[in-house]
């Protein structure tokens, strides 16, 4: 008999076509509002986001920076640095590198600062500049030494015939090239069912797996939920649970040894990411020498059976 799981934090509560808690890269697809925000975030915000919003954000800051402070040297007089010219864009693009050169304690010495007010301003400008690198060095080190899970899911999930019964299954692998320490899987079922009075509800259940947990994995692990009549799908046809309003839900942990801790991801299935009666077409082959050949392009693969 299927059991059902109390809600495991992502809300009984549903309605039609919702879209999932989770994002398939497993990070929060929550909007969230009235939120109080503190300094204590920016942290996680600047270690969280992409490499390319990270350096975007890093240049226009310090271009930011460099335009002030640029027209700040020109407001209090860009002879106090260098000799004026024709043009307030000449001048202010003196500032502005004599700002760059400042912010970044370079100090070519091209450009130098000779009135009370410059040498304030250039003083108060170096401690900016030594402060921000200081935070930027950190961020880039919390960046870097995060240990993160680095785990690929095949694009589909897969219903076949198996062991006189049929089954639900996906694959996994290390996307990096170390070995998966004890890794360890668990699969919660969300259908989202209409009540008859209009509203929709969530239900969830624990999927029993073939296997929840192998000692290491340095190849693919196929994933394998065997529908028999204790599971949730049992009372379906394969064309019924493809039309479910379904989602997988996954956590899977193991030891990673770039770290030397164990790292966690989350990823999410929708059903309609559900392929009928093929099989995965293996993906590991040994070249002439008799070694191991993982190819990763061949995870979601599929064959007719």
């Amino acid at each position: 008999m299927a059991r059902k799981t109390k809600d495991p934090g992502l809300g009984y509560n549903s309605k039609e076509n919702a879209q999932s808690v989770i994002k398939d890269d497993g990070s929060s697809n929550v909007n969230h509002i009235n939120r109080k925000r503190n300094v204590n975030d920016l942290y996680s915000f600047f270690v969280d986001i992409s490499w390319v919003h990270f350096f975007l954000l890093i240049i226009l800051t310090y271009t930011l920076l460099n335009v002030f402070f640029g027209l700040i040297y020109v407001a209090i007089g860009i002879e106090e640095i260098t000799k004026p010219k024709e043009t307030f864009f000449a001048d202010f693009l003196n500032g502005f590198f004599f700002s760059a050169q400042t912010l970044t304690t370079v100090g070519y010495g091209g450009i130098v600062p000779k009135g009370i007010a410059s040498n304030l301003v250039a003083a108060f400008e170096a401690m900016i500049g030594l402060l921000s690198f200081s935070f930027i060095t950190g961020l880039l080190y919390g960046r870097f030494s995060k240990p993160k899970a680095s785990l690929k899911f095949s694009k589909n999930l897969i219903i076949r015939d198996f062991k006189e019964n049929k089954a639900l299954m996906f694959r996994l692998m290390n996307s990096r090239k170390t070995v998966m320490i004890e890794p360890e899987i668990k699969v919660t079922l969300s259908v989202t069912e209409n009540d008859g009075k209009g509203a929709f509800k969530r239900n969830f259940y624990e999927l029993k797996l073939e296997r929840d947990r192998i000692m290491y994995l340095p190849t693919i692990w196929t994933i394998v939920h065997l529908i028999d009549e204790e599971s949730p799908l049992f009372k379906y046809s394969k064309a019924e649970i493809k039309n479910l309003d379904a989602r997988l839900f996954l956590l899977v942990n193991y030891h990673e040894e770039s770290f030397s801790q164990k790292v966690y991801q989350i990823h999410n299935y929708d059903f309609d990411d559900l392929l009928l009666d093929v099989k995965y077409v293996s993906s590991s082959s040994f070249d002439d020498e008799g070694y191991t050949v993982l190819d990763h392009a061949k995870l979601s693969e599929v064959e007719n059976m």
